[in-house]
């Protein structure tokens, strides 16, 4: 196990979560504030997200051309730039630099999605689950870390509010940079002798078990994107919660993303892959029926720490499913269909949550999962004795 490699990937994974959680937690807040119409106070995350949707192929593509290295160090100097830009925004009270500026750190987003295929790809077989989830740890610092670049961060200076936040961050990603160039490439896990099996796209993706991880891990994520935009809408403007509040809620839920990562790889080896991720669409279930109760920060905080574990159970397991489904030599192209239907179901999710919150509000939203998440339970009933799983992390199916 490349200890090196993982040892740097949790601290980036530590940068980039801390990112997303102060662009997520504030982009919606600044949006409301440079625009007469909140109806659009969303639209600069749903660009974000849009970007990371249409990045994800060209992001496979480059690191399949330049190595995972090279392009995930690209990736952390264009949230620097997207950063810096958000700051000019704020100065010029200018909605649509905002918007360029927070579809660009979008761009950085998509190369970090790829940090899990690259930690897959620097251990052995037998640890590949345990290695995508361990990486996620380096969230659980973010969790901590963005909370207070949001909340305290916006005032350090003075004549513009969260313009502090965000050059910390754009220096924490530059760190980030430098950090990519001290890893060692990943490895090939083709066996010896065994020929190079490269099949066209179409053959990979009709795969049952391929549908049904890609369905999983693109359900999980584009729901958790879709009620984690909507809650500081719903709590902060809606509800007259205060930032901090609110801050505290989406800590809960990031430290339920990603606390589990602690011992996901290790209940995928034990319970299999298609029993966690069950237990995954149960738990946005959950958040779904809690959010129907009511509004209260306890109210809140349940639906989304439930949010965050389930959306850990479906995207970890999903990934890994995923990583049952094709050879090395056809890797990055089935990560690439992967990943662009997964981000482009995220970028539906976060167009959807301002729209919803601004016509039909927060019970509505609660509604969405409901009729997904038994379509998952299903598929994933149907295909738990398919052949492709045994002997790989799916014990006791």
């Amino acid at each position: 196990m490349q200890v090196r490699n993982l040892s740097i990937l949790v601290i980036c994974q530590l940068i980039s979560t801390s990112g997303s959680i102060v662009i997520v937690m504030l982009a919606g807040i600044i949006g409301s504030e440079l625009t007469a119409n909140k109806a659009f106070a969303t639209l600069p995350l749903s660009m974000m997200v849009l970007a990371v949707a249409a990045t994800t192929i060209p992001a496979t593509m480059l690191m399949k051309k330049i190595g995972r290295r090279k392009g995930c160090a690209i990736a952390s100097m264009s949230a620097v730039f997207a950063l810096i830009l958000a700051v000019v925004a704020l100065r010029e009270s200018s909605f649509a630099i905002f918007i360029v500026a927070v579809m660009l750190f979008g761009i950085n987003m998509a190369f970090t999605q790829q940090y899990r295929y690259f930690a897959a790809e620097s251990v052995d077989l037998q640890y590949v689950p345990r290695a995508i989830s361990l990486v996620l740890v380096g969230s659980i610092g973010a969790a901590f870390v963005g909370k207070e670049l949001a909340t305290r961060g916006q005032y350090w200076i003075a004549d513009t509010q969260f313009a502090g936040s965000l050059l910390v961050l754009a220096a924490m990603f530059a760190i980030q940079a430098l950090l990519f160039f001290a890893m060692v490439p990943a490895r090939d896990h083709e066996e010896l002798g065994k020929p190079r099996s490269e099949r066209p796209v179409r053959d990979i993706v009709f795969q049952p078990v391929f549908i049904v991880a890609v369905l999983g891990a693109t359900a999980g994520y584009g729901l958790m994107t879709l009620v984690m935009t909507a809650t500081p809408l719903s709590m902060h403007v809606n509800d007259g919660y205060s930032l901090e509040q609110t801050a505290n809620v989406i800590q809960a839920h990031v430290l339920g993303m990603y606390v589990p990562s602690l011992f996901t790889g290790f209940l995928i080896e034990k319970f299999g892959v298609t029993r966690l991720m069950v237990v995954g669409v149960l738990g946005l279930l959950a958040t779904a029926i809690i959010g129907l109760q009511g509004h209260t920060v306890l109210h809140y905080w349940w639906a989304l720490l439930l949010l965050g574990i389930g959306w850990n159970f479906l995207f970890v397991g999903g990934t890994t499913m995923l990583t049952y489904t094709y050879s090395m030599a056809e890797r990055f192209r089935a990560q690439a269909v992967n990943e662009f239907l997964v981000f482009g179901a995220s970028a539906t999710a976060s167009l959807l949550a301002g729209t919803v919150m601004y016509f039909f509000g927060w019970h509505t939203l609660m509604l969405i999962p409901i009729p997904i998440l038994i379509i998952i339970f299903i598929a994933l009933i149907v295909i738990r004795r398919d052949p492709m799983l045994h002997g790989k992390g799916q014990a006791h199916v």
